[in-house]
């Protein structure tokens, strides 16, 4: 039986981005070697491969693109764009085989812990994860998906340049998840990776807590076009993951080979940029795929600092004209997390039913237990603590039954209860659907939230894959 083309486009959500002429220059001598003196004169002959750059011309023009730099450095210029793009009469405009309009997949980021800022970004917890749900409220757009993105540190905090570990040089991971599950009562089931990068530290921490990983870039071919930076395995190490679009369980060891974990790792190309674009030989390869019964989801990544439109109407032409050659497969425009579940068909089972207790003991302590009938997709929850001093915290709970029986232990070694203002505990199960639970220590009374597939409150799955 033929299966459909699961069709997901990822948003690394970012906010306004601004980059000077210098800032421009300087990224141009980081991958190339090319010391010019900045101007837009300069910049504009670049731009036409007017200067000899001793055959690396071409991929200069590459970098500083008119449309790579024509970046939304406000709030007013991305808020501009999103009114278009999510408008009912833009999303319209190319149906998928079910007559759905177009959907995005919004996997924000915090900006934070940064002490030099030059690309002038939005810092603050939840800014930009507020900013989009509050727009997704006041449009209507409940088809889209709100996810996670994080952007690691590096050494010098430096707000313009990359970090491959998640936590060498900074908490900053710990304090999202912890005050997205305290402040917002939410947590996240799908997952895109900052800079396109996996490391060992951060595929372990995903197959703790996160069921789907939007990250795979493999491409057939390398891709550097001459700059530095990208050398093999420098950003985006995808060099053995396979290149196809069925999703696949990674190796323990390597994450880029499939193996016995428990997350699911798809395949992401990028689109409006400058290298491991998504073809057209991508989308006939997605549609072949599901032509023989294997399961598709063909998903690409671009960000909200750029104008978004010519990049999905690119998407539609090349969709337009392989859908025409396999009349037999159905495309369908997708949230994230539902694309993963109807491709896989992965059964729909019930939320974790997190209860949270406290019993005090004979020697003045106080503990937590949680249970859940419905097993959690790691062998543990998030578990969250903020302090009466507004501080946020995050610890491992102690294993009673994986999956189903935790129990963490409140005193002198922690904190007392008495000094906390709120417990978190959240987590997913197997196919996505995730609870939250805040538990006030003082009243012991708990706020709950099931998050749909769209990961937005108070909706339980509806989705239909047939």
């Amino acid at each position: 039986m033929n299966r459909a083309v699961y069709v997901v486009h990822c948003v690394d959500t970012e906010g306004p981005l601004h980059e000077s002429v210098d800032a421009t220059f300087e990224r141009v001598r980081e991958m190339f070697g090319i010391d010019l003196e900045p101007s837009r004169e300069t910049l504009l002959r670049l731009q036409a491969g007017a200067i000899d750059l001793q055959g690396r011309e071409e991929a200069v023009r590459r970098v500083v693109d008119p449309h790579l730099l024509a970046y939304n450095d406000t709030w007013d210029g991305v808020d501009a764009m999103l009114k278009e793009c999510m408008s009912p009469e833009y999303r319209n405009r190319v149906r998928d085989s079910e007559g759905k309009g177009w959907i995005y997949n919004w996997f924000c980021v915090d900006h934070v812990g940064y002490e030099v800022n030059p690309r002038r970004r939005d810092v603050g917890y939840h800014n930009i994860f507020d900013h989009y749900r509050s727009f997704l409220r006041d449009t209507g757009s409940q088809q889209d998906g709100l996810h996670f993105h994080y952007h690691p540190h590096n050494f010098r905090h430096e707000g313009h340049r990359n970090a491959g570990h998640w936590w060498a040089s900074s908490d900053t991971l710990q304090q999202v998840l912890s005050r997205r599950v305290i402040d917002r009562m939410w947590f996240p089931a799908a997952h895109r990776p900052a800079f396109h990068t996996t490391r060992p530290d951060s595929h372990w921490f995903l197959e703790q807590y996160v069921p789907f990983d939007f990250a795979n870039q493999a491409v057939v071919g390398l891709e550097a076009g001459g700059q530095s930076v990208l050398h093999p395995g420098r950003w985006g190490d995808w060099r053995r993951a396979p290149a196809s679009w069925e999703p696949y369980h990674p190796s323990h060891d390597d994450y880029q080979v499939e193996g016995e974990c428990r997350r699911w790792i798809a395949r992401c190309l990028n689109v409006g940029t400058r290298f491991r674009l998504l073809r057209e030989e991508d989308v006939r390869l997605a549609f072949a795929e599901a032509q023989k019964g294997r399961p598709v989801v063909m998903s690409f990544t671009n960000h909200d600092h750029r104008d978004m439109r010519p990049d999905i109407d690119g998407v539609r032409g090349i969709l337009a004209r392989v859908a025409s050659d396999y009349p037999d497969v159905p495309f369908v425009f997708s949230e994230a997390v539902e694309a993963m579940r109807c491709a896989l068909g992965l059964p729909l089972s019930d939320p974790c039913d997190l209860e949270l207790t406290l019993k005090a003991t004979s020697d003045g302590a106080q503990v937590l237990h949680v249970t859940t009938e419905t097993p959690t997709f790691g062998p543990q929850p998030w578990l969250a603590l903020k302090t009466s001093a507004g501080t946020y915290h995050c610890d491992n709970l102690d294993i009673d039954t994986p999956h189903h029986e935790w129990s963490y232990v409140f005193d002198a070694d922690t904190f007392p209860i008495h000094a906390l203002e709120a417990v978190g505990v959240a987590a997913a199960n197997a196919c996505g659907t995730v609870t939250v639970c805040v538990l006030d220590p003082h009243t012991a009374t708990v706020q709950l939230e099931i998050l749909n597939s769209q990961n937005r409150p108070n909706v339980l799955p509806d989705f239909d894959c047939d």
